[in-house]
């Protein structure tokens, strides 16, 4: 069963599929002067087929119960993209990305994708942890984990390579816990 989750009558997420090939590949070039500050993987999506490697490479990961990436769909129309980057069942944690195209920046989108994937992470699949990571200088995405009352939990030095220098991560974090209490809701 692929995952979907409405989040309102305007938004839901949807779990990548091949047909959405072009959509995401035409979305990403749209944006791709903005995301290309902190995504590396921005210079290397040429072609649609590029794109369908991607897509390819979430439903393997799907298919090895390791997380999977949803398109963040607003009004019919793809807005971005929203997975788990892969998941910890050992430990049962899991790691957040995200990013949205510039048309739809500013409408609250990525706060309630985020929201619904840790209310799935953690309500659903009963893991414990959720982290996100941002670069330092990032401050749309470190105001994600920020608005929804993660823990930032310190610095990782030079984290990641983009393209001609290393960044530095904030490491921001949830425990079920807390999200429970926060949210005031139950497990599944």
């Amino acid at each position: 069963m692929k995952f979907t989750y409405k989040i309102d009558e305007k938004t839901e997420l949807k779990m990548l599929d091949l047909q959405e090939s072009e959509q995401l590949f035409y979305l990403t070039i749209g944006s791709k002067e903005t995301l290309r500050e902190w995504l590396p993987f921005i210079d290397f999506t040429q072609k649609v087929t590029d794109t369908q490697n991607f897509i390819q490479s979430t439903m393997k990961q799907y298919s090895e119960n390791n997380g999977f990436q949803a398109g963040i769909w607003y009004e019919g129309k793809m807005a971005g993209v929203i997975g788990f980057h892969k998941i910890d069942w050992n430990n049962k944690s899991t790691s957040i990305g995200y990013w949205l195209s510039n048309d739809y920046v500013g409408l609250g989108l990525m706060t309630k994708s985020v929201k619904a994937f840790i209310d799935y992470a953690i309500k659903d699949i009963n893991l414990n942890r959720v982290e996100i990571r941002a670069a330092i200088g990032n401050k749309k995405s470190r105001a994600i984990p920020e608005r929804l009352g993660f823990t930032e939990e310190g610095c990782v030095r030079e984290a990641e390579w983009l393209y001609d220098h290393y960044v530095d991560h904030v490491v921001y974090g949830m425990l079920a816990k807390d999200w429970l209490n926060k949210n005031k809701i139950k497990r599944v």
